[in-house]
């Protein structure tokens, strides 16, 4: 490290965690720097220590590839990496063999497509709302789909002080639409319904940006690597892929299954 970098950024760039987990750690007293919680924006200068839940932070990390992954998120599972708290969490349901966290999150009632990396940078370009990246859900309410109702969801709902933006919304059968949206407000969807007196009883993302949902419920893969060069085009990157970076075989598009008990 050359320089002094704020504490949220400096896990974020280890691949630890994404920025806001690491502010939630930090709230939560489990990041110390040479052994003293820091206050948020502490700045991590060259020769500091630092630890989360006690464990040194290893600048090693920096040198693991980075990893890039698809998965089809069953309802139930919370996307979280607080595995001592929340037992049905993302992390160890996959049980990828390396440190990994979600892009954004995925309501514990709702399924489909959700992404996680190590990659901290990717997380905060992908996160950031000014960015319009599209996500694409279908959607089954309690109550038949009318004209109505595509017409004022598509306009914007008042929710959380805040007007929704405008976006696509599209009648799929008598209870079910589809909906693109381009900005993340907590539960937004449900949150839309409810004030137009629906209930949602089921919601699948079926698709982030230029990455459709293909895999079945339970199951992930690698993101291609023409995926995440337009990924990388549409967030800005500069850059393409590095070549350690842990990427699916084009070619193949091998999937992969959980590595865990469903006892």
């Amino acid at each position: 490290m050359a320089e002094e970098v704020r504490i949220n950024k400096y896990l974020s760039q280890l691949g630890y965690c994404s920025r806001r987990e690491a502010d939630k750690l930090i709230d939560q007293g489990r990041i110390t720097i040479n052994d003293v919680v820091p206050e948020m924006g502490t700045k991590v200068k060259p020769g500091d220590v630092v630890k989360a839940n006690g464990e040194p932070v290893s600048k090693a990390e920096l040198k693991e590839p980075n990893v890039y992954i698809a998965f089809n998120k069953p309802v139930g599972i919370v996307c979280t990496t607080d595995t001592r708290v929340e037992k049905d969490n993302i992390v160890d349901y996959i049980n990828y063999p390396k440190r990994i966290f979600p892009i954004g999150r995925l309501d514990k009632p709702s399924e489909g497509l959700i992404f996680l990396t190590n990659d901290g940078d990717i997380v905060n370009k992908i996160l950031r709302a000014r960015n319009n990246h599209e996500k694409e859900y279908v959607v089954s309410v309690n109550k038949p789909v009318t004209s109505d109702f595509i017409q004022k969801m598509s306009s914007g709902i008042p929710i959380l002080d805040t007007v929704t933006r405008e976006c696509e919304v599209e009648k799929l059968g008598k209870h079910t639409f589809k909906i693109i949206l381009t900005q993340g407000l907590n539960r937004q969807i449900r949150r839309m319904c409810e004030y137009l007196d629906y209930e949602v009883t089921s919601l699948k993302r079926v698709r982030i940006m230029n990455v459709s949902l293909d895999i079945p419920v339970g199951e992930w893969r690698h993101l291609t690597r023409e995926e995440l060069d337009t990924i990388n085009g549409l967030t800005g990157e500069s850059t393409k892929t590095e070549e350690g970076s842990v990427l699916d075989d084009s070619q193949t598009g091998k999937k992969k299954r959980p590595r865990i008990s469903k006892s």
